[in-house]
């Protein structure tokens, strides 16, 4: 596997820079849409906006705050990044995953990706949690491109970890199942159609984000775990028309939830 010293890596000059004295990130988040209230819940050592540091593109949807918030929890360093850029807003693959890159070159060996999905289960409703087992790239490209960067995606998701998020959620009952995750371009959601295409394909749930970030992540050599908030019923499945608005609206508690999980990987993500 390509580890991160042989990947061309854009952050290396700033990653001191931008740590906190004394704070060693052991494991890194991305969140997902409407998701960053998380950050409430722990003790914020730092924090810096993704427009000061160089190459770190910005997203303009809303529900993704673009700060790189630097807490401790459980007594534990770790980087949370509040929002991403997706492939829709016209970024590219390689700018998508600037993240990864980034947790990487601090050292962060593990990362958990969130976001927020649509269910395309009958019986996995809206309102849950789904820990990724693995997923279906349909956005047609791969932050690996440029050259012969054959990374082995057989296990992305690591299988002991999800053990640990389903006891959390047992334990505090939460609602929590496992899936694959499909990730599409977007910007627009899928049709019933292609719903119906995607469960055929065996997928349980559908958005537009983290299997780029994935792909990077294991190319770095990095833990991976995924998370996805199921907010909606994919297209044909639900009596409503789909919104951004639906997506993000009751995100409050799931952010809530959120921090139960995290709290519970601290100490052996």
């Amino acid at each position: 596997m390509v580890r991160c010293e042989r990947v061309q890596n854009e952050f290396t000059d700033q990653a001191d820079q931008l740590l906190p004295p004394e704070f060693r990130p052991k494991f890194g988040v991305v969140l997902g849409s409407g998701l960053g209230q998380v950050i409430d819940d722990f003790e914020l050592v730092g924090k810096v906006g993704y427009a000061e540091i160089n190459g770190l593109p910005v997203s303009g949807v809303p529900g993704h705050a673009g700060s790189l918030c630097f807490v401790r929890i459980e007594g534990v360093d770790a980087v949370i990044a509040a929002g991403r850029v997706h492939l829709y807003e016209g970024w590219s693959a390689k700018e998508v995953t600037a993240m990864v890159r980034l947790f990487a070159m601090l050292g962060v060996r593990s990362v958990l990706l969130t976001n927020a999905a649509g269910t395309l289960r009958r019986n996995q409703a809206p309102g849950g949690w789904m820990a990724l087992t693995d997923h279906l790239n349909l956005q047609t490209t791969s932050p690996l491109e440029g050259g012969p960067n054959f990374v082995d995606m057989t296990n992305v998701y690591d299988e002991a970890t999800n053990r640990l998020l389903k006891k959390a959620a047992s334990e505090n009952s939460l609602a929590l199942q496992e899936g694959v995750y499909a990730a599409v371009r977007g910007p627009q959601y899928e049709t019933p159609a292609e719903v119906r295409m995607l469960g055929g394909l065996g997928a349980d749930a559908v958005g537009m984000s983290t299997v780029l970030e994935a792909i990077q992540a294991r190319a770095l050599g990095l833990k991976v775990v995924g998370l996805s908030r199921l907010t909606n019923w994919a297209a044909g499945l639900g009596e409503s028309e789909i919104s951004h608005g639906e997506v993000i609206e009751g995100q409050s508690d799931a952010a809530k939830e959120l921090g139960v999980f995290l709290r519970a990987l601290a100490q052996d993500f």
